[in-house]
């Protein structure tokens, strides 16, 4: 992380905090982990198409699914992510 980038916004009902990665990190986060310690954390992923794929993989066709049934799932693409609105389109 960088730390100067790195904020924190608290307010009655919210809390945000904006991480940003050093310069010398490369590639998107996958996921983060969050809690009251480091016993008790949670994992949240962020949205991309992998991670999406890979979770409808596990909710519409458990491990007992064929492989014809597999070549028959739709195609998700993550379209445009922003604080407002998620667009993904389904084929």
């Amino acid at each position: 992380l960088a730390s100067p980038e790195t904020s924190v916004s608290v307010s009655a009902h919210n809390a945000a905090i904006g991480l940003a990665k050093a310069p010398r990190s490369t590639g998107l986060w996958e996921k983060f982990f969050f809690g009251l310690d480091a016993s008790a954390l949670q994992e949240r992923l962020f949205v991309s198409e992998e991670n999406v794929d890979g979770f409808l993989d596990t909710v519409l066709c458990p491990s007992f699914c064929s492989q014809s049934a597999l070549e028959s799932q739709p195609l998700i693409e993550v379209l445009d992510v922003t604080e407002d609105r998620i667009q993904i389109r389904l084929k």
